[in-house]
Parts: C-alpha cells; structure tokens; sequence
C-alpha cells in the first residue's frame, strides 16, 4: 500500500473523524479485518452445512466438542504467548491455522469419513473464528487508546464487515463451478494476506512505543493458566464474561432453531450452503453500512452504553416476536438485526472495554473470555434446550423465559459501560 499525500491524508481523516497521523494505520487495521473475515466468511457457509450434514441431533455433541478444545487451547495459548513476542504470537497464530486449512482440503478431496470430517470442521471452524477474531482485537486494543478506540474501532470493523461481504458472494460462485473443499484454499489465501498487514501495524506499534514499556516486543510472560486467574480475579471482566455469556445464549438457540428449519425446507447441501451465503450477504451489506456511517456517531453522541444496551434490546422485542409467531421468516429477520447489532454497535463497544486494561489481560484474559467462555456457553445452552424440550418445552416456552433475561442483559451492558468511564483516569494509553 503507497503512502497517500498530504491533502488526500486529510480528506481521509475528516471524513473518518480520525486524526492525520491515524489514517494509514487505519488503513492497514482495516485491510487486516477485511481480510481476516473475508477469509472466515468464505468458510462459514460450509461451516452451516456441515453442522446439517453432521447430523442435526449432534449439534450439542459438536458444541460441547468445540468447548472442551477451547479448554485444551486456552492454556496452550498461554504458554506461547507468555514466550513470545507479539509480533511472533500473531504469525504463530496464523501460520498454524494456515496449515489447518491445507490439511482439511486434501481431507475433504480423499472422501474418506465425509460424516466425521464434517464434524471436525464445524468445531475446527468454531474454535478457528473466535481464536483469530479474539487476537485481532488483542491487537488493536493495544495499538490503539481508549480514547482512539471509541473513535476508531467502528470503522475497523467495518472492514471485518466489507470482507464478510465479499465472501458470502465467493463462496456462492466457487460453489456452482468448483467443489466446496477449494474453499479451504481461498480462505487460506487471505489468511496469508492478513500477514503482511500485521507486519505494517507492528511497525507503527514499535515506533509509537518505543519510549513506553512493556514494549511490543517483549513477551507477555505471566503463567499458561493467567488468562483464567485474572478474569477470576477481577470483577469488571466477570461482567464482561456475563454479557458474553448472555449474547451467546441468546445466539446459540436461534441458530439451533434456525438450523433445524432450514434442514427442514431444503433437502440439497448445494442450495442449504447457498442459503445461508445469502443470509450471509444481507447481514454483512447492512453491517457494513451501520458501522461506516452509524457506529462511531451514535458511540460518540450517545455514548458507550447505547452500543452495548442495543442488542439486548432489540433482542426483547425478537423473543416476543417468536413466543407469538415462531416461523421460519421471523427467525431469520430477528437473526439478521441481531447480526447487524452485534457486528455493528456491541461488538466495536465490547471492544472498547478491554482497552483500559494491562497488555497481559488484553491478551490473556481478553483470549479465555472470548473462546473458552464464548464456547462454553454455546455447548451449555444446546445441552439446556435439549434437556428442556425433552421435558416438554417449547420453542414459545422458552421465548418467554428469555425475554426478563434481556433486561438483565441491558442493565448489565450500563454497569460495564460505567465501570469503564472511571477505569480510564487509573489506566489510559501508557499501556500501548
């Protein structure tokens, strides 16, 4: 990427609202999100069909797999990250999914078990999204200060949301001329490009901190388990693990339920993985537009809170809508604004939480949260609403109970959003 001049540098930055000198890094952060979700986007349409080709009755089981590898990784995780450096702990982490992708394609393209490898893929995939995701925003919450991010962080995103455009649209065409394993190769292509990005960004890191300790290239150090101790030891991340936990709930019985209808009305893998590439493409058009020309406003007018109060609200009016009509349609327009808020408004001000914290807890601490919480409450909630519609719940049924913990959920996101305001006097940007 050239250097751009002067005057196109400030008309950049006017219209982003950043500051001169933040427009090229801005630059490269977007291109890096791009990327990323772009290659994670190609793949999640197959993820979704593989998750029918699996057997819908194993989803808890897969889940529950997906949890117990986030449990092995976790510690793993800590155990690197507490030996390298940043730079060297975000190649690690790319080149090692890199290879994962070339394995599952010469696995896909051998036939052999297509049952099992389906299985494996849904919970490689679920582990591989939250894993690269969580150490992207570790990344910027580093690069960037508090008062950077709540600035910033809504255009980053709405890189990550111009490649999860993109690659829905890829996906559907490779599809009609290609077989689905060429799919592990495209995504694997941008993974390398998301290299080159996080080289540039390192760069801008080392020199901006090159008077400030801990330095981008020492190691983290601490133990393999800290991320667990300091998220234990802190109520401010608990919080945060509450408002993961509730979202994650919420997100994981309407993919249950949507899933299980989907399979239901198209009997095809080819027209199912299309489908859900469509749906894909809707949600990341309206994402993209939210956060390019809503998120950063409405964060910076109204404040943090309303970014993290949205999505339980919405969500209110979404359980309502299926306790009373539960079909198809209603689950896949609630699905999208959901999407939409969380992609857009929650996730970018959920992001600006951890910038207060130490380095050590936005990588460790920042990482268990967003894995092994994240996918711990996926696999219990699918284990929950087997267990209660084997008791004789219904979908209406268990509608209704989650509308109260919507509010819950609400109340929640304005003590976090609160908690932060005083923490930024105790840390700030020295931390970078």
């Amino acid at each position: 990427m050239a250097e751009p001049d002067h005057a196109v540098i400030t008309r950049c930055a006017v219209f982003l609202g950043a500051k001169r000198e933040e427009v090229v890094p801005l630059a490269w952060a977007f291109a890096y999100f791009f990327c990323l979700l772009c290659g994670y986007s190609i793949l999640r349409p197959v993820r979704d069909e593989m998750a029918i080709e699996g057997g819908i009755q194993n989803l808890p089981w897969m889940m529950t797999g997906t949890f117990l590898t986030m449990l092995a990784a976790t510690p793993l995780f800590g155990w690197v990250s507490a030996r390298c450096s940043r730079y060297r702990l975000l190649l690690t982490v790319y080149a090692f999914f890199i290879t994962n992708l070339l394995a599952f394609y010469a696995l896909m393209t051998s036939h052999v078990s297509p049952e099992w490898i389906a299985r494996g893929f849904f919970v490689w995939l679920s582990v591989f999204n939250l894993f690269v995701v969580s150490v992207f925003w570790s990344f910027m919450d580093d690069l960037f200060s508090p008062e950077q991010g709540a600035r910033l962080f809504g255009i980053i995103a709405a890189g990550g949301s111009s490649g999860a455009l993109l690659g829905p649209l890829l996906t559907t065409g490779l599809t009609f001329v290609l077989p689905i394993p060429v799919l592990m190769l495209a995504s694997a292509v941008f993974l390398v490009l998301c290299l080159g990005c996080i080289t540039r960004l390192e760069r801008w890191g080392g020199e901006r901190s090159a008077h400030h300790q801990p330095h981008p290239g020492d190691p983290l150090k601490g133990s393999f388990l800290a991320g667990v101790r300091l998220t234990c030891a802190s109520p401010y991340l608990l919080g945060i693990c509450g408002y993961l936990a509730l979202l994650t709930m919420t997100a994981t019985f309407l993919y249950l339920e949507q899933t299980r209808l989907v399979s239901e009305y198209l009997d095809q893998p080819e027209a199912r993985t299309r489908f859900f590439s469509t749906l894909d493409f809707v949600t990341s058009s309206l994402t993209w537009l939210t956060q390019l020309f809503m998120t950063n406003r409405v964060i910076r007018r109204l404040g943090l809170v309303a970014g993290l109060v949205f999505l339980p609200a919405i969500s209110v009016a979404g359980f309502l809508g299926i306790a009373l009509w539960p079909t198809l349609a209603v689950y896949v327009v609630f699905s999208v604004l959901r999407r939409v808020g969380e992609y857009a408004l929650s996730k970018p001000s959920r992001e600006v939480l951890f910038t207060v914290l130490t380095r050590e807890e936005k990588y460790k601490a920042k990482n268990f949260i967003d894995t092994a919480v994240s996918r711990g409450g996926d696999a219990s909630t699918a284990w929950l609403i087997t267990g209660v519609k084997a008791l004789g719940a219904t979908t209406t049924h268990i509608a209704w109970a989650l509308v109260p913990l919507m509010l819950l959920w609400a109340w929640l996101a304005g003590v976090l959003a609160r908690r932060k305001e005083q923490m930024v006097p105790n840390r700030g940007p020295s931390h970078n």
